[in-house]
């Protein structure tokens, strides 16, 4: 390790200003971005909500779409129902794939899920759609996959839009502006510790 003195330091550190200076001049573009987190470790939804909760500390509307939780309460719902003028969120499905067992009424459920997901990426109002754990549905087949990029792809200019789930399909990958892949490295799950209630849900 380099031990610097203080003057070396503040040298150094006004090398990299000058430098993230001139970075920063040529980033001159605003848009709405597509927004994906995907992987196996935990955080996707949680990251998501953070940009939610930004938003609203900016003004900014936002529609939460929740394609698999639903048919439990979760905290998440009980804050954002405290801003019904900035956060519309709508958990709209019936729980894990594994324990609903019905394709076609889980076909049915996503569908309805993405028709008001549609719904706010159309409507100027909005200027956040989270489409949380859109990836799970799309993993099953429940939604078309050409469908669900097209709408995404064509949305308004600087509508921001985020897609939360594991397995992200290549072509929404390619599609997005901003992708981030959570890494488990450990899980208290793993050491026969239960979802809790402030950290799962």
């Amino acid at each position: 390790m380099v031990v610097r003195t203080d003057a070396e330091h503040t040298e150094k550190m006004k090398k990299i200003q000058v430098a993230q200076a001139k970075k920063l001049a040529t980033k001159t573009v605003e848009k709405g971005l597509l927004i994906v987190h995907t992987g196996s470790g935990k955080g996707k939804t949680t990251a998501a909500l953070g940009l939610v909760v930004r938003a609203m500390g900016h003004g900014m509307k936002v529609g939460v779409v929740q394609f698999i939780k639903g048919a439990m309460s979760t905290g998440e719902k009980a804050i954002f129902d405290a801003f019904p003028d900035q956060c519309e969120f709508r958990p709209m499905g019936e729980g894990f794939t594994w324990d609903t067992q019905d394709r076609a009424r889980d076909t049915a459920v996503a569908r309805e899920a993405w028709d008001e997901v549609k719904r706010m990426i159309a409507d100027p109002a909005y200027d956040m759609v989270l489409a949380d754990e859109l990836n799970i549905v799309l993993r099953y087949d429940y939604l078309p996959l050409d469908e669900v990029v097209a709408v995404l792809t064509a949305r308004p200019e600087m509508k921001h839009v985020i897609v939360t789930g594991r397995n992200a399909p290549d072509a929404l990958i390619e599609a997005a502006d901003l992708v981030t892949e959570m890494t488990l490295v450990k899980h208290p799950f793993r050491g026969g510790v239960k979802a809790q209630a402030g950290i799962e849900f």
